[in-house]
């Protein structure tokens, strides 16, 4: 997104600066197919890094609700697997898949297993985590089922913390608003 400055008086100039965002990216949902983060221009969004054999795997649960509950209303959960915590997410992507279909009946968009963090990161999560790149921030992903909070203008506008329920007030307040 590009945004434009006019300034009049004496000096008329034209600045532009670069607003980055998560439109910036493409990536690939679990079967493979290519999906554009520009597509989801207008909605809120909650991007979360999931594992399958993590102690936080029953959010699945309360992340498909969030999701079935607000997702006729400019809402969505983007859901990306990795396995950067303790190897809970050792499986292949239609392994990922299955399991969360058949155990949590996940109908949210989940993403081809990436890395969250370390020397093989997914530029997603540089831009997620650095503020220079997100211009909120500086964070660390500190375990898996990390949720950030991004705006209907593609910008991150909060981090919340793993063990943080998908349904906390504070992101059920944060959608509605």
């Amino acid at each position: 997104m590009l945004l434009s400055v006019v300034t009049f008086g004496q000096n008329k100039k034209i600045n532009t600066v670069k607003m980055n965002t998560i439109y910036q990216f493409k990536v690939k949902d679990i079967s493979g197919n290519d999906f554009d983060l520009a597509s989801l221009e207008g909605k809120k969004v909650m991007i979360v890094n999931t594992a399958s054999e993590c102690g936080l795997t029953p959010q699945y649960e309360q992340l498909e609700e969030l999701y079935e509950t607000f997702k006729d209303n400019n809402f969505v959960i983007i859901g990306f697997p990795a396995n950067n915590f303790g190897a809970q997410e050792p499986g292949s992507n239609n392994e990922i898949a299955t399991f969360c279909q058949r155990n949590y009946g996940v109908t949210f968009p989940m993403m081809e297993k990436i890395s969250v963090k370390d020397e093989d990161v997914h530029p997603l999560y540089l831009f997620l985590t650095q503020k220079s790149k997100n211009g909120l921030e500086d964070n660390e992903v500190k375990w898996n089922f990390q949720k950030y909070l991004i705006d209907e203008k593609g910008h991150l506008v909060k981090v919340i913390q793993p063990q943080t329920l998908p349904i906390d007030e504070e992101i059920i307040n944060w959608i509605k608003s």
